[in-house]
Protein backbone atom coordinates (compact mmCIF):
# COMPACT_ATOMS: atom_id res chain seq x y z
CA UNK A 1 0.00 0.00 0.00
CA UNK A 2 2.83 1.73 0.85
CA UNK A 3 4.22 1.98 -2.61
CA UNK A 4 1.38 2.13 -4.50
CA UNK A 5 1.17 5.74 -2.09
CA UNK A 6 4.34 6.62 -3.14
CA UNK A 7 4.26 5.66 -6.58
CA UNK A 8 1.34 7.57 -6.86
CA UNK A 9 3.13 10.91 -5.56
CA UNK A 10 6.01 11.03 -8.12
CA UNK A 11 3.23 9.94 -11.30
CA UNK A 12 1.22 12.83 -10.07
CA UNK A 13 2.71 15.99 -11.16
CA UNK A 14 4.29 14.20 -14.44
CA UNK A 15 0.67 13.19 -15.64
CA UNK A 16 -0.24 16.63 -14.57
CA UNK A 17 2.15 18.92 -16.61
CA UNK A 18 0.94 16.31 -19.70
CA UNK A 19 -2.15 17.04 -19.40
CA UNK A 20 -1.56 20.49 -19.06
CA UNK A 21 0.85 20.50 -22.28
CA UNK A 22 -1.82 18.59 -24.05
CA UNK A 23 -4.29 21.53 -23.36
CA UNK A 24 -1.76 24.28 -24.73
CA UNK A 25 -2.44 23.32 -28.27
CA UNK A 26 -5.52 24.00 -28.75
CA UNK A 27 -5.78 25.88 -32.12
CA UNK A 28 -8.03 28.43 -31.75
CA UNK A 29 -11.02 28.76 -34.13
CA UNK A 30 -11.14 31.33 -36.17
CA UNK A 31 -14.77 32.91 -37.88
CA UNK A 32 -14.95 35.13 -41.65
CA UNK A 33 -16.80 36.37 -44.13
CA UNK A 34 -17.95 33.92 -47.11
CA UNK A 35 -18.38 35.10 -50.54
CA UNK A 36 -21.66 34.04 -51.96
CA UNK A 37 -19.89 32.89 -55.24
CA UNK A 38 -18.07 30.06 -52.29
CA UNK A 39 -21.13 29.11 -50.90
CA UNK A 40 -22.48 28.46 -54.29
CA UNK A 41 -20.26 26.52 -55.33
CA UNK A 42 -20.53 23.97 -52.17
CA UNK A 43 -24.25 23.88 -53.20
CA UNK A 44 -23.54 22.80 -56.90
CA UNK A 45 -20.76 20.38 -55.68
CA UNK A 46 -23.16 19.07 -53.91
CA UNK A 47 -26.30 18.96 -56.18
CA UNK A 48 -23.84 17.22 -58.50
CA UNK A 49 -22.80 14.38 -55.54
CA UNK A 50 -26.16 14.21 -55.06
CA UNK A 51 -26.73 13.50 -58.49
CA UNK A 52 -23.91 11.17 -59.34
CA UNK A 53 -25.58 9.16 -55.95
CA UNK A 54 -29.18 8.93 -57.56
CA UNK A 55 -27.44 7.97 -60.99
CA UNK A 56 -25.57 4.67 -59.50
CA UNK A 57 -28.82 3.61 -57.57
CA UNK A 58 -30.98 4.28 -60.83
CA UNK A 59 -28.42 1.46 -62.88
CA UNK A 60 -30.01 -2.06 -63.33
CA UNK A 61 -27.79 -4.28 -61.52
CA UNK A 62 -27.89 -1.76 -58.52
CA UNK A 63 -31.57 -2.33 -58.50
CA UNK A 64 -31.77 -5.92 -58.73
CA UNK A 65 -29.09 -6.35 -56.13
CA UNK A 66 -31.49 -3.81 -53.93
CA UNK A 67 -34.36 -6.35 -54.93
CA UNK A 68 -33.09 -9.26 -53.90
CA UNK A 69 -31.62 -7.94 -50.15
CA UNK A 70 -34.94 -6.81 -49.62
CA UNK A 71 -34.50 -3.00 -49.79
CA UNK A 72 -37.44 -0.81 -52.19
CA UNK A 73 -35.66 0.95 -54.97
CA UNK A 74 -37.81 4.00 -54.80
CA UNK A 75 -37.31 4.00 -51.05
CA UNK A 76 -33.26 3.87 -51.30
CA UNK A 77 -33.88 7.17 -54.13
CA UNK A 78 -35.98 8.64 -51.35
CA UNK A 79 -33.62 8.31 -48.82
CA UNK A 80 -30.54 9.94 -50.60
CA UNK A 81 -33.25 12.93 -51.39
CA UNK A 82 -33.32 13.10 -47.78
CA UNK A 83 -29.83 13.38 -47.07
CA UNK A 84 -27.33 16.54 -46.19
CA UNK A 85 -25.41 18.10 -48.00
CA UNK A 86 -22.95 16.95 -45.89
CA UNK A 87 -23.96 13.24 -45.46
CA UNK A 88 -24.17 13.22 -49.77
CA UNK A 89 -20.07 14.33 -49.39
CA UNK A 90 -19.31 11.57 -46.80
CA UNK A 91 -21.22 8.89 -49.23
CA UNK A 92 -20.09 10.07 -52.31
CA UNK A 93 -16.29 10.48 -51.09
CA UNK A 94 -16.56 6.83 -49.63
CA UNK A 95 -18.18 5.44 -53.09
CA UNK A 96 -14.93 6.88 -55.26
CA UNK A 97 -12.25 5.11 -53.06
CA UNK A 98 -13.75 1.78 -52.54
CA UNK A 99 -12.09 -1.12 -55.06
CA UNK A 100 -14.46 -1.51 -58.06
CA UNK A 101 -13.65 -5.36 -57.99
CA UNK A 102 -13.92 -5.65 -54.01
CA UNK A 103 -11.00 -6.31 -51.69
CA UNK A 104 -9.27 -9.31 -52.83
CA UNK A 105 -6.92 -9.15 -49.59
CA UNK A 106 -9.30 -10.17 -47.00
CA UNK A 107 -11.02 -12.78 -48.89
CA UNK A 108 -7.50 -14.26 -49.22
CA UNK A 109 -7.59 -13.66 -45.44
CA UNK A 110 -10.92 -15.27 -44.79
CA UNK A 111 -9.62 -18.28 -47.28
CA UNK A 112 -6.71 -19.16 -45.20
CA UNK A 113 -8.66 -18.68 -42.05
CA UNK A 114 -11.38 -21.29 -43.08
CA UNK A 115 -8.14 -23.68 -44.99
CA UNK A 116 -6.50 -23.93 -41.23
CA UNK A 117 -10.07 -24.05 -39.35
CA UNK A 118 -11.04 -27.10 -41.65
CA UNK A 119 -7.42 -28.63 -41.49
CA UNK A 120 -7.75 -27.88 -37.76
CA UNK A 121 -10.75 -30.07 -37.25
CA UNK A 122 -9.98 -32.62 -39.16
CA UNK A 123 -6.78 -32.97 -37.19
CA UNK A 124 -4.32 -32.71 -39.39
CA UNK A 125 -2.97 -29.14 -37.65
CA UNK A 126 -3.35 -28.13 -34.44
CA UNK A 127 -3.23 -23.98 -35.21
CA UNK A 128 -6.28 -23.13 -32.47
CA UNK A 129 -6.74 -24.02 -29.63
CA UNK A 130 -10.63 -23.33 -29.28
CA UNK A 131 -11.08 -25.96 -31.75
CA UNK A 132 -12.31 -29.16 -30.25
CA UNK A 133 -9.93 -31.84 -32.36
CA UNK A 134 -11.91 -35.43 -33.27
CA UNK A 135 -10.16 -38.26 -32.34
CA UNK A 136 -7.99 -40.20 -35.12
Amino acid sequence: MIFIRTLCRRLAPLVLTSFGFSCLYIPAAQAGMIAPSTYGQTQNGASEQRQQLQQFLARDDIRTQMVEMGVDPAEAQARVDRLSDQEVATASKHMQQLPAGGDSFIGAIVFIFLVLLLTDILGFTNVFPFVKKTAR
